[in-house]
């Protein structure tokens, strides 16, 4: 018996979050050991600050052609060798020179970002993200050939790399330098400089995204070389209005922490960018669903794009992943109690904003299902002009509302910007790609998350277990109420994953 489509999409979402889950877990128990062990709110700011400009960085490297490598490897199936190699020749060409010009240049870049002390990081940041934006296209292949599994365990050893050499430079080497014994200092004083810091951070992404690389070889090898400059002209065309669209998306995303630092004073900048970012990374759960999601779904809406029933399969698509982020959202925050010892206590004066961004990045993961029309469609342009709307809207709400409220009206621009996006994208959408979304629906599903949530809200004063068990309770009510708006969605449920 063949496979529902959605059950195999979220088989795969399950696989990619796995990687994505355990790996960016373990990866994210980084920031306890950052912000209760290792670094005051302002050092933790600058990690915070040069990331931010990273996310910049590797949308401009990959300039798109992620998502033009997935629709020209489905539209054209008898030249896949040859899109999959014209795709990682133009992402290895540039990157190559990115990374010899933020070398050659790296004294006046850092400089001008206000790192002019530590040179160093602008070389290691570029190779970086150099060495991702080329790791970028074989993963890519990895997903388009349906082989998550291989996909998950190359992520897991980047994410073991780099939580290992953390671990190692930030709490084994200054330990042996303090109490370890005498013998281990010569081989560690050969190579560990306690002044460096943050900059430890860095090199160990560094050692990660190489290893990384070095295991995605076989995958670059596999096929021979057959570069097509027209093939690569037309990718460019389809590609470079999403790179728009992309950086538009990062100054949805990232800009905030850097006019974070720029418009409040500056002896509270950097701490508040460090407490900011700290409780931005408590919508951990969230942000992993809607990454793996992403993985799966972007090859899967290509493939299912020519077959009969496509835009009612987007709509059910979109159900279930809009009441998945619900629940990840109401579970988030009925225990954040327990979710806030993730942070150091000194970052916990933010928490207020967490519930603004888990909303934020639900609507941005409702986006990107929306997104998938002017992707079939072949145009992207209007993608570039819903991103380019919002990034201006997030730009003029930051420069207004951070001045105001400091980070709470980052949080706020943010979740509205997206929201507007969700509009945007919707209305268009419908115009040129008509899918039959249950809009009436999911309005109500967010209305019945919020109620729970805002009637919850007394409870938090109650000790545990009795907390606890409330919260438990107020997830069946949300199941309940789910139920109760869309009555049908039991047999659906049933119907998709084979359920008895």
């Amino acid at each position: 018996m063949a496979v529902h489509p959605i059950k195999r999409l979220a088989g795969q979402t399950v696989i990619y979050g796995l990687s994505s889950i355990v790996g960016r877990l373990l990866n994210y128990l980084l920031v306890p050991l950052y912000t209760h062990l290792i670094f005051e709110t302002q050092e933790y700011g600058v990690v915070t600050l040069m990331y931010s400009y990273v996310a910049f960085l590797l949308v401009i490297l990959t300039y798109g052609m992620e998502t033009a490598f997935f629709r020209f490897y489905e539209n054209q199936p008898e030249n896949r060798q040859t899109v999959f190699s014209t795709t990682l020749f133009s992402i290895l060409t540039t990157s190559v020179l990115f990374i010899l010009l933020t070398n050659v240049f790296k004294q006046p870049v850092a400089t001008a970002l206000g790192f002019g002390s530590h040179p160093e990081y602008i070389s290691w940041m570029g190779v970086i993200v150099g060495l991702d934006a080329i790791a970028a296209i074989p993963f890519a292949r990895l997903r388009a050939e349906n082989k998550p599994l291989k996909f998950a365990l190359i992520k897991f050893v980047n994410i073991g790399v780099n939580i290992g050499l953390n671990l190692f430079f930030l709490l084994f080497c200054p330990w042996a330098m303090e109490q370890g014994p005498e013998s281990l200092m010569p081989f560690i004083s050969s190579f560990y400089d306690p002044g460096m810091g943050v900059g430890y951070v860095f090199i160990s992404n560094l050692a990660a995204s190489v290893v990384t690389l070095m295991l995605l070889v076989p995958v670059m090898l596999r096929s021979r070389f057959a570069f097509s400059r027209p093939l690569l002209h037309g990718m460019l065309v389809y590609a470079l209005p999403l790179m728009v669209a992309g950086l538009a998306g990062v100054v949805n995303e990232s800009l905030d922490k850097i006019l974070l630092k720029h418009l409040l004073p500056k002896d509270i900048a950097m701490s508040q960018v460090g407490i900011y970012g700290a409780c931005y990374k408590i919508s951990i759960m969230m942000t992993i669903f809607i990454q793996a999601f992403r993985f799966a779904a972007e090859p899967f809406f290509f493939s299912q794009a020519s077959k009969k029933g496509a835009p009612e399969l987007y709509a059910q698509v979109m159900k279930f992943f809009v009441i998945a982020c619900l629940f990840i959202f109401l579970g988030i925050m009925l225990f954040m109690d327990i979710v806030q010892h993730f942070i150091g206590e000194a970052y916990r004066e933010g928490l207020a904003v967490v519930p603004i961004l888990l909303l934020a990045n639900m609507f941005l993961g409702i986006y990107f299902n929306l997104s998938i029309w002017y992707k079939l469609t072949g145009q992207t342009r209007y993608g570039a002009w819903i991103a380019i709307i919002g990034a201006l809207f997030t730009i003029l709400l930051n420069l207004w509302w951070i001045p105001i409220w400091g980070y709470y009206g980052s949080a706020w621009a943010t979740l509205a910007c997206y929201f507007l996006m969700t509009l945007l994208s919707y209305f268009w959408g419908q115009k040129y790609f008509h899918v039959p979304y249950e809009l009436k629906k999911l309005s109500l599903f967010i209305l019945a998350a919020l109620a729970v949530y805002f009637v919850s809200l007394p409870t938090a004063a109650l000790t545990a277990p009795w907390k606890y068990a409330m919260a438990v309770i107020f997830l069946g009510v949300f199941s309940g109420l789910i139920l109760l708006i869309d009555q049908s969605l039991w047999e659906q449920v049933k119907k998709t994953f084979s359920f008895k």
